[in-house]
């Protein structure tokens, strides 16, 4: 079954974070093209970024405007995503769909225990940026996380302030050209959605993942990728079903369960449900309040590729709504964001 991909993670930390050694892997280069597009006429890199609540289809688009400008690189920017494991549960993009392109930052940081703090992520992802630009490539930075997208791209960054607070104030003082992409859902389609792909997520090994994740010795730990949404609310889950004690503890209850396994797994099933969908409001309020600030966003109205999306999930007749998602998307997202990146790279 077909999804449009995005973050999904837990909600934003506090300002404070414990400190992380930034255990990554190493990574051979990709040879790029001499195209010297990454620089304007103040010198600064030219990077394209795009935002958006979980589910909202960024890592999809990211992927198209790939195939349009060939030369272009990804950079996760999504904070559960930026941790190795859990590939289904922080909803990385799997390496068929990203066709080819290459992804940092994503998957990379194996110090699981440990949270990523901002100025970390800052650290991290402008040298990214700049090995990218340096390589004659255009930066993509993609993810929901807009406390670290805030991080990254401020000309100066406190650790100590919080933006997002009603008291402080946004700077629109940039260290690169940015070219903002904004997609967007209405709320009453986008809630549906979300609470769809847990259950598509759920189908396709979540439980099984974290079963194997499950650890009582660390089970109430909330740090690093353990802040991922679905290891808490399942964490109770495994508390009264150990998943070593029966196999069957670690897969999808059927109908026909242990009634009380079966609520068991219907509590944290809403509470996963109910917690992604107020990570999307969280986001969509921290992207409100950077374009307050004047960050420069161009949105993009995905609504109608969600509801024919849903349909299709919701029709037996595969083909035509299939096609029907596929073309709005292409028409009212994917051309004008191309059209908009190609502008923005002439000037």
């Amino acid at each position: 079954m077909e999804h449009i991909l995005s973050s999904f993670h837990s909600l934003d930390s506090p300002v404070f974070y414990r400190p992380l050694p930034l255990h990554r892997r190493p990574r051979w280069p990709r040879m790029g093209s001499s195209n010297p597009h990454h620089r304007n006429n103040q010198n600064k890199t030219k990077l394209i970024v795009i935002m958006g609540a979980t589910g909202t289809g960024k890592s999809r688009l990211s992927v198209d405007l790939s195939t349009h400008f060939p030369h272009s690189q990804i950079i996760n920017s999504d904070k559960m995503q930026l941790f190795n494991g859990l590939d289904i549960t922080t909803n990385k993009i799997p390496l068929p769909e990203r066709k080819g392109v290459q992804h940092f930052l994503l998957g990379e940081f194996d110090s699981i225990d440990a949270d990523v703090a901002p100025s970390q992520f800052r650290s991290a992802a402008g040298s990214t940026i700049a090995d990218i630009a340096s390589r004659g490539n255009l930066p993509l930075l993609v993810g929901g996380s807009n406390t670290f997208i805030h991080a990254l791209l401020v000309e100066t960054f406190d650790p100590q302030v919080d933006v997002f607070a009603e008291s402080s104030s946004v700077s629109r003082a940039l260290r690169y050209d940015c070219c903002f992409l904004w997609v967007d859902v209405a709320w009453s389609v986008l809630s549906e959605y979300l609470c769809i792909r847990v259950d598509e997520m759920l189908d396709s090994g979540m439980l099984e993942e974290l079963a194997q994740f499950y650890d009582p010795t660390k089970a109430g730990a909330m740090v690093g990728l353990r802040k991922a949404i679905g290891v808490p609310e399942f964490d109770a889950y495994f508390r009264k079903y150990p998943p070593w004690e029966s196999p069957e503890n670690g897969v999808v209850p059927n109908k026909d369960c242990d009634p009380s396994r079966r609520e068991a797994y219907e509590e944290a099933l809403k509470e996963i449900k109910d917690n992604t969908c107020r990570l999307a409001k969280r986001q969509i309020g921290k992207i409100l309040r950077l374009r307050e600030g004047g960050w420069d966003f161009t949105r993009f109205d995905a609504t109608a590729t969600f509801q024919a999306l849903m349909k299709k999930k919701q029709s037996s007749a595969v083909a035509a709504p299939e096609l029907e998602w596929r073309e709005i998307w292409e028409r009212e997202v994917v051309e004008p964001s191309v059209k908009i990146v190609k502008r923005f790279l002439e000037e």
